[in-house]
């Protein structure tokens, strides 16, 4: 039988609140409890140790993992359980952690989803495994350009601008920033060679880009954010610079326990989790978020590419 005075002394540490607010929604593993609360594994199995024995807590075998999820209580034991959930709620919302906890498990979710979709989408195959005749990336990618819209785009860390050319053959401008005076030269020069008027490569911070505010249809940051000294402040001026229902686009990369990129590429950040470009964005005024994993490498250190779309 759950002890109420034992339930509401362990509701008393913050973190087995979280885990109690968390498998109230869902039945989880302790690696994606792991994953959504960014706490070290022993921590975590500790807790839960101390929550399954106090009856608040109970797990299942599923596989080579174990689940877990709140106890079902007894009829006996319903009032206990609605002091309980009244408490946990009242405790969750003192708790400034509980709002990316939910957010965290929401990308948890859709990764356990898409996780078992890449079991069926193997059996179909994969783009360009096998020959054929006129079909590659790049006609793929140039055949998307086309469907685009006549968009006012900003390239923010273009670097020598090989998307923002891409983009100018359909856009109808392109502002393409980076810090470098020489690969702004060198875009420029690029740009005058291929003939593109709509595309302007200018000297700038993507923290403070030399932009107009609300004159932007779609900013796009292509492995470009994890160089930032400080990511939130790009994403607020990717905020500012978008006109009402402007979309931000990041490609960056996932994070990664690659410490040597600091010196072999001047990476500032080791990728973004997909829950922290989740908040980040969130935090910047970004609305409709939809993160995912479009790309793992398969040389070592296997970095991986994140995906994130946002609205304005």
């Amino acid at each position: 039988m759950v002890s109420l005075l034992k339930s509401l002394s362990l509701v008393s540490d913050p973190t087995r609140v979280r885990l109690l607010l968390l498998l109230q929604q869902e039945e989880l593993s302790v690696a994606e409890l792991q994953e959504i609360l960014a706490l070290p594994q022993s921590n975590i199995s500790a807790q839960l140790a101390r929550l399954k024995s106090a009856g608040l807590v109970t797990d299942r075998r599923s596989g080579k993992h174990r689940l877990y999820q709140m106890a079902q209580t007894s009829p006996r034991e319903a009032e206990v359980q609605a002091l309980l959930s009244n408490v946990l709620e009242a405790a969750g919302s003192e708790i400034p952690e509980t709002q990316k906890d939910t957010a965290a498990l929401k990308i948890t979710l859709r990764k356990r989803a898409q996780t078992a979709q890449a079991y069926f989408d193997a059996l179909a195959g994969k783009f360009g495994r096998h020959y054929i005749p006129g079909r590659s990336w790049k006609a793929l990618g140039e055949t998307l350009i086309q469907l685009l819209p006549p968009l006012v785009i900003a390239d923010l860390g273009a670097g020598e601008g090989t998307l923002s050319q891409l983009l100018a053959r359909r856009a109808r401008q392109v502002i393409a920033i980076d810090n470098s005076e020489k690969m702004v030269a060198y875009g420029s020069d690029l740009a005058r060679r291929h003939g593109f008027t709509n595309l302007e490569y200018r000297l700038g911070n993507i923290e403070d880009p030399p932009i107009e505010p609300g004159s932007i249809d779609l900013v796009i940051f292509s492995q470009a954010l994890h160089h930032a000294s400080t990511p939130q402040q790009a994403l607020k001026a990717a905020h500012r610079l978008l006109r009402p229902e402007g979309r931000v686009v990041v490609l960056d990369l996932l994070k990664h326990t690659f410490e040597k990129a600091r010196e072999l590429y001047a990476d500032t950040w080791l990728g973004f989790s997909e829950a922290e470009l989740t908040d980040m964005l969130h935090r910047a005024g970004f609305t409709g978020i939809d993160t995912s994993v479009v790309h793992r490498e398969s040389r070592s250190p296997h970095f991986q590419t994140l995906l994130a779309i946002a609205h304005r």
